[in-house]
């Protein structure tokens, strides 16, 4: 645990397409977590491109979006790349993601699914896809901070694991069946 009191703790947020919630995720954590954690964001079939919705809600937000792209997640595996940071979380936000084969990933990290409803998929005027929007960006804003105030130093990996499991499923929608 030593080299993690050194350097920030990496997390690596996944998505299908990497376009909107993973890279909102990835926004979210960097800023709320800052100098303690350090966090990227891939997929597993990326689009190549962000929602343009992601991007305006984001910089709405006063987020940095210039360094934002879609990636795949083999930039975070050492089979693909020998300089991908080892990392400490992996975090699905898409139930696609979730159910899919992932590399090995460097570093054993702890994982967890964080299900958020896909706002790419909303459909009506543009306030009401807005809204989805901001509804997957305060999901995730929500655990992204309640993640980044537990205790790591100082709690056993098998309660950690407990606590992550635990904050995927809160902050759900108040409509969605559980």
């Amino acid at each position: 645990m030593s080299d993690q009191a050194r350097r920030p703790l990496n997390v690596l947020f996944l998505c299908t397409h990497n376009s909107a919630r993973s890279i909102m995720a990835e926004s979210i954590m960097n800023r709320v977590g800052a100098g303690r954690f350090k966090a990227y964001s891939a997929g597993s079939t990326p689009s190549g491109t962000i929602n343009p919705h992601a991007i305006h809600l984001l910089q709405h937000l006063n987020y940095k979006t210039d360094d934002l792209r879609s990636k795949p997640w083999d930039e975070f595996s050492k089979a693909s790349n020998p300089d991908a940071p080892d990392l400490d979380f992996v975090f699905t936000v898409c139930d696609n993601a979730a159910g899919e084969v992932c590399p090995v990933w460097p570093g054993q990290p702890m994982t967890a699914h964080w299900g958020i409803p896909d706002p790419s998929a909303a459909t009506g005027t543009d306030a009401e896809i807005a809204l989805a929007f901001a509804e997957a960006y305060r999901q995730l804003n929500a655990r992204i901070t309640l993640f980044c105030a537990l205790p790591m130093a100082s709690i056993d990996r098998l309660s950690l694991q407990r606590h992550l499991d635990e904050i995927g499923k809160s902050f759900a929608p108040e409509d969605a069946a559980t």
